[in-house]
């Protein structure tokens, strides 16, 4: 099996992104967005899904936070399709439950190589931290929308917007580790033999 790994470098006037990231790991962090919750979702993504992740990023926070919040879900997108090649030997697909005290998330991926998300997170206050409310399925938008993956995310229950957006986040990272998993085949899990 070849390793399942990628390093992404995205720099733009907006951003500086340095990524690197493996697939088969333990669910090891280093992550650095400047926006600490931001830096909280992406650790918790990585922890769950049980993937190693380092990312750095400088970016133009002096404006507001959707440059960094988008880019850093653009670059994790573009190293997760990178890091899956043709996706030969995945499950493909992969849902999950999650809660946080209150709230409870349900996450729902299909590799397929067509990129859709739909997020429904029910978010009510303006800001999380450093992090606009908006940004938080943006986040997702961007990584589903790079990575070429369906992605459906829906807030069934919460009250509380940090254990909500925590929840998804968790949703997510588990229904990325069922799909990612391997099956011990060499097979594209598609009736189109390509995914």
């Amino acid at each position: 099996m070849s390793q399942r790994t990628a390093v992404v470098e995205r720099k733009t006037k907006e951003t500086e992104i340095r990524l690197k990231l493996s697939l088969d790991g333990e669910g090891k962090a280093d992550i650095q967005t400047g926006i600490g919750f931001l830096d909280h979702m992406l650790t918790a993504l990585t922890r769950h899904a049980r993937i190693d992740l380092s990312l750095q990023c400088k970016g133009d926070l002096h404006v507001d936070d959707h440059h960094t919040a988008e880019d850093c879900g653009l670059a994790l997108g573009s190293a997760l399709d990178q890091a899956l090649g043709e996706k030969r030997g995945v499950q493909r697909f992969g849902h999950s439950y999650a809660p946080l005290d209150e709230a409870l998330a349900r996450a729902v991926i299909d590799l397929s190589g067509r990129p859709f998300a739909s997020l429904n997170l029910d978010l009510q206050r303006e800001a999380l931290g450093g992090l606009a409310c908006e940004n938080i399925p943006h986040v997702l938008v961007s990584m589903a929308t790079q990575a070429r993956i369906t992605l459906h995310v829906d807030m069934i229950k919460g009250t509380n917007d940090h254990h909500k957006a925590e929840a998804a986040f968790k949703a997510v990272a588990l229904a990325l580790r069922q799909a990612i998993a391997l099956d011990g085949t060499q097979s594209i899990p598609s009736t189109k033999g390509v995914l």
